[in-house]
């Protein structure tokens, strides 16, 4: 069975995209830990990042670089936290947390629930950044 970021991918469940080219795909988390967390997932469905082709897993970072200079850009925070938990989803993906202390990237604390609205907004102003 495809998993749920292959689903997104494939348009069969709807996401608040933030970027996507031939290979990669950012939308936000819509259980996010901070306004604007963002996942960055490669099209090419492996479960483990480490497991990603040299290519793949290389343009990954990239891209999630690019991404990440545009939330950082679009949302108030002191930086843009980084994290590969990997046990989650079975589909290797780059977490984006904007940051202003350490403690936001606890992904053991409770998770944020915003509205649709609230995750609209956040899209539409990462969008504006690029």
């Amino acid at each position: 069975m495809a998993s749920i970021f292959t689903q997104i991918i494939n348009g069969e469940i709807p996401c608040y995209k933030i970027a996507e080219n031939e290979n990669y795909i950012a939308f936000l988390d819509v259980n996010p830990l901070a306004n604007g967390h963002t996942l960055v997932v490669p099209k090419q469905e492996t479960d483990y990042i480490f497991n990603l082709d040299n290519e793949t897993y290389n343009g990954l970072w990239l891209f999630a670089k690019e991404v990440a200079a545009k939330v950082q850009k679009a949302i108030p925070c002191k930086r843009i936290g980084i994290a590969v938990i990997g046990l989650e989803v079975p589909h290797a993906h780059i977490h984006l947390v904007p940051l202003q202390t350490i403690g936001d990237i606890n992904f053991e604390r409770v998770k944020l629930h915003p509205s649709p609205d609230e995750l609209a907004e956040a899209q539409f102003l990462i969008l504006g950044s690029f």
